[in-house]
């Protein structure tokens, strides 16, 4: 009867899309029977043509959620194949009587139809004829291409089934649980209260009041799943949704999960609506995210300023181009896992949260609370943001009885055992990670097979979530867990291009049939929009994994992964520094020094240049810890250079004078003239009474032509000292003069503009008011030549 009603449906739809007509609400109550039992199509209220334009229907939502196509449910174009999937979900409820996704609301369902596989219709239904499950998983395939071409086809597979063949299938297969086991990863139940106040946040920044929340719990209370669905809600409310995730281990670049939300959205927007929402600021973000600078190619770099003040331009720009962008469409951005976010990307967040008032912008951090400890970065953020009542806390802990009981009947299909639920909830505390992950050990045991004989479900539970995950790893082959194993030391993701190599005696092909079982196996997934590139599941999984290995083994298998890595990276080592330096520094008991020390100080001047003051401190930090017995080089004399940047930067003033003149005195004797002005001309912030900085703005004019362009740098800059520290105006007065001799001479309109400043402020304390005016026009005039004169971002 469902396969002849299903045929009469492929007729009507026939004939619809004949005419270029898509139903877009066809469900089981919009299929009427006549008094002979034959199946019509009725009620076309929601209908629209091919033939007419789409802009009144454009981002609608509409239609029934238990039958709607993922494309329909994000207000994309909707097409006869969307109908189709509708066909199949109508199809799916009549062979196995429920709906292909449940939940405890309408966005639970439609999250589950963009993102959750279905489970096939033979674990609810045995007696579902192969053939026929083949066409519905067809049918409800997410990608629209993927999907039969047309209801002719269908009607032609579903004539084409046998009914009579036999359809004894007291199991289901392995494909299946894998199917259930993925569902499992896709229910959510509860969390009534948290996402209430979480859609009250996003209508607030709807209607231009920014807001900033927070997701706090223990690993795996489900944080990442909390934000998925309010990102749905989100995609429903025709916002823009980014994401951004901190990365556990060493190696990520600086602003790490600003630059994969920020680059989300310049790879899909047009450029010039992309420059029109950067503005000036472009220059400075493309500094940091360098998908930018590939596609608004012709950016300047931006001026050299001192440490604090570029960064401030930096993080204003950011700001200034989020709430540009939400003022065309609103922006949700999540980022999750920020209790392993560098120190650069926190202090970024202060800056955008004091800034979303009037925004419309939604930022949704998430982070363990578990794991932080009063000096850890993150604590030292939320202490600033709390002063200033600045964020909303949404505090998600375990799930009551009676959500694990539903957890198990949305996922299971069966009405589970009141002995069930109660001994899960036991065990789990209603962690949903532990909850999915027993569940998903119950179906692999065959305890929630449909017809299981509930007396014997009780499978021993295991006390903790690792042996959960432990148990479900013992499942998969050894040569997997080997696999895996190897990938849990390159860190959380892992490309097929980097473990390849490291797998021993084992062909492409063999590889990817051993991530396909892992996939399966819903320990790994594939990363999106990308070919390749995966990561583990879940942090707790990769820990588990890395956990079981010595440290010998550890310390070599980062040694093989240092030296593929840098292989494989050939010529883009050096944008890869941070990873490298990290892998290199765990080995270094097998590999030495050299490459550490090498990475570190390219990863160091990178996160410089970034403006990542912190994360350079560390990685020139350690470099010099690598290089503490060895007798200075130039290396030393580079990391050296660079500590002292940083822990100026940070604000660590005395300790970066030292430093840099440790470095000084090396090139000074070395005779390398070049990084001996880079010093003295270095835009350290200046403190009255240090003798530093006069030695090396003198020394280094010893070592320059007198008529030099460097010369008339560090002219420049001993005009501002003599008239800082010594109240010397007249030595002031002539340095400057001198400097701009030679600026004007060399049209160098930059240095020509920081001499006159400086040299107006020497006058502004001698209350000489007429050439304080006539220099700052001077400087006022050479800034609109430098930048767009139509332009209201001065330089």
């Amino acid at each position: 009867q469902a396969v002849k009603i299903a045929q009469e449906t492929c007729r009507g739809l026939e004939f619809a899309h004949s005419r270029g007509i898509v139903h877009r609400d066809l469900k089981s109550g919009n299929v009427w029977l006549t008094a002979d039992g034959t199946a019509k199509i009725g009620d076309f209220g929601l209908a629209v043509s091919l033939d007419r334009s789409r802009l009144t229907q454009e981002g609608m939502m509409v239609g029934t959620v238990s039958y709607m196509p993922p494309e329909q449910a994000m207000g994309g174009e909707v097409t006869p194949r969307s109908d189709l999937y509708s066909l199949g979900a109508m199809l799916y409820e009549m062979a196995t009587g429920r709906p292909p996704f449940l939940g405890d609301d309408s966005v639970a369902i439609i999250g589950q139809h963009i993102n959750t596989p279905p489970v096939a219709p033979t674990w609810h239904n045995g007696q579902c004829p192969r053939p026929l499950e083949a066409l519905i998983m067809r049918l409800l395939a997410k990608d629209p291409s993927e999907r039969p071409e047309s209801a002719t086809d269908v009607l032609s597979a579903l004539d084409a089934i046998d009914l009579t063949a036999s359809a004894e299938q007291p199991e289901a297969s392995g494909e299946e649980a894998h199917a259930l086991d993925s569902l499992a990863g896709g229910v959510f139940v509860g969390r009534q209260r948290e996402m209430g106040e979480l859609k009250a946040a996003l209508e607030d920044a709807l209607s231009g009041r920014g807001r900033l929340v927070t997701l706090v719990g223990e690993p795996g209370i489900g944080k990442t799943r909390t934000a998925l669905e309010l990102a749905t809600y989100a995609g429903l409310r025709q916002a823009q949704v980014l994401w951004g995730r901190c990365y556990e281990g060493e190696g990520a670049p600086p602003y790490w999960p600003w630059v994969q939300a920020i680059r989300s959205y310049v790879r899909d927007v047009d450029p010039e609506q992309l420059r029109s929402e950067m503005g000036a600021g472009a220059a400075d973000i493309a500094e940091v995210v360098s998908d930018v600078r590939e596609q608004l190619p012709g950016l300047q770099a931006p001026p050299q300023l001192e440490p604090e003040q570029a960064r401030f331009r930096l993080f204003d720009s950011i700001t200034a181009f989020l709430k540009s962008a939400g003022r065309r469409k609103p922006l949700v951005l999540v980022l999750d896992d920020l209790h392993w976010a560098d120190h650069p990307s926190l202090l970024l967040l202060e800056f955008v949260a004091r800034e979303l008032a009037n925004a419309r912008v939604l930022v949704i951090g998430a982070y363990r609370d578990v794991e932080l400890s009063r000096q850890h970065p993150l604590s030292q953020t939320l202490g600033e943001l709390t002063r200033e009542r600045l964020f909303q806390r949404v505090l998600l802990r375990g799930l009551d009885q009676e959500d694990v009981g539903r957890f198990i009947e949305l996922a299971s299909g069966i009405t589970p055992p009141a002995g069930m639920v109660e001994a899960v909830h036991r065990q789990t505390e209603g962690n949903p990670l532990f909850v999915t992950e027993v569940v998903r050990l119950l179906v692999q045991e065959g305890a929630l097979a449909p017809g299981h004989d509930e007396a014997d479900w009780n499978v021993r539970l295991p006390g903790g979530v690792r042996e959960v995950i432990g148990r479900r790893l013992d499942r998969l082959s050894e040569r997997c867990n080997e696999t895996l194993t190897i990938a849990s030391i390159i860190g959380r993701g892992f490309t097929l291009e980097h473990l390849g190599p490291l797998i021993e005696d084992m062909t492409d092909d063999r590889l990817l049939e051993v991530l396909e079982e892992a996939l399966s196996a819903r320990v790994i997934e594939e990363m999106p929009r990308t070919v390749g590139r995966y990561q583990f599941t879940h942090a707790l999984i990769q820990e588990t994994l890395a956990g079981e290995l010595s440290t010998t083994r550890k310390v070599r298998l980062h040694a093989r992964i240092a030296e593929t890595l840098e292989e494989l990276y050939g010529g883009d080592a050096e944008a890869h520094a941070a990873e490298l330096a990290h892998h290199f520094a765990e080995a270094q008991t097998v590999l030495g020094t050299d490459k550490l020390v090498h990475y570190s100080l390219i990863a160091g001047e990178r996160a410089l240049a970034a403006y990542a003051h912190e994360a350079a401190l560390t990685q020139f930090q350690r470099g010099l810890a690598a290089k503490e017995r060895q007798p200075a080089d130039p290396e030393t004399a580079a990391l050296l250079f660079g500590l002292g940047r940083a822990q100026g930067a940070t604000g660590q003033l005395d300790d970066a004078w030292a430093t840099l003149g440790r470095a000084f005195d090396y090139f000074v004797n070395e005779r390398d003239v070049a990084m001996a002005v880079a010093v003295a001309e270095y835009p350290l912030f200046y403190v009255s009474g240090l003798k530093e900085p006069n030695r090396f703005v003198s020394q280094a004019l010893a070592l320059v032509p007198p008529d030099s362009l460097e010369a008339g740098r560090l002219l420049s800059r001993l005009g501002l000292l003599l008239n800082l520290d010594a109240g010397d105006y007249e030595g002031a007065t002539e340095a400057f003069g001198r400097a701009l001799a030679i600026a004007q001479r060399e049209n160098d309109e930059a240095l020509e503009m920081r001499t006159l400043a400086a040299a107006s402020d020497a006058d502004f304390y001698r209350l000489r008011w007429s050439d304080v005016l006539e220099k700052n026009i001077r400087v006022v005039e050479l800034a609109r030549r430098a930048n767009d004169p139509n332009s209201e971002t001065w330089p």
